[in-house]
């Protein structure tokens, strides 16, 4: 697959211009946080190299560069948990993207078979200093 994006152009280009010019990292990735179409609440943050955002623009489902796999990834692909694509958002500096999407079969994101891959608050101990992890609340 060729670079389907132009590269960035001036700071003016990219903050307030019409062209989708995505700032890769040194990695080739770009950040991608997916929320809930319905409800906004938070459900995933994943990485897309070019392809992956190609793939996204062109199918109107989530693709995500694996970091762990080294591998694409179309979200929902063995889970049935598709995440169709409602709207996407670019950050000012074109570096981060938001989608919106809604969520197929039982319509988790977390590998851990919850709805949020955020299910944990971290929690520091004012009088002694210590972190921990708790359950978050599910309904935020």
């Amino acid at each position: 697959m060729t670079e389907p994006f132009a590269s960035p152009g001036t700071r003016a280009e990219v903050e307030e211009g019409a062209r989708l010019t995505p700032r890769f990292g040194p990695d080739g990735l770009v950040a991608c946080i997916a929320v809930d179409a319905g409800d906004g609440r938070v459900l995933m943050l994943a990485h897309m190299n070019a392809e992956a955002l190609a793939r996204t623009l062109e199918t109107g489902e989530a693709w995500y560069w694996s970091r762990s796999r080294g591998e694409l990834w179309h979200k929902g692909a063995t889970s049935a948990q598709i995440q169709r694509v409602v709207e996407m958002r670019v950050d000012c500096d074109q570096d981060a993207l938001l989608i919106r999407v809604e969520v197929g079969g039982d319509g988790g994101c977390c590998h851990t078979g919850r709805r949020s891959c955020f299910y944990r608050v971290v929690e520091r101990n004012p009088t002694t200093g210590a972190v921990t992890l708790a359950p978050a609340d599910p309904d935020r």
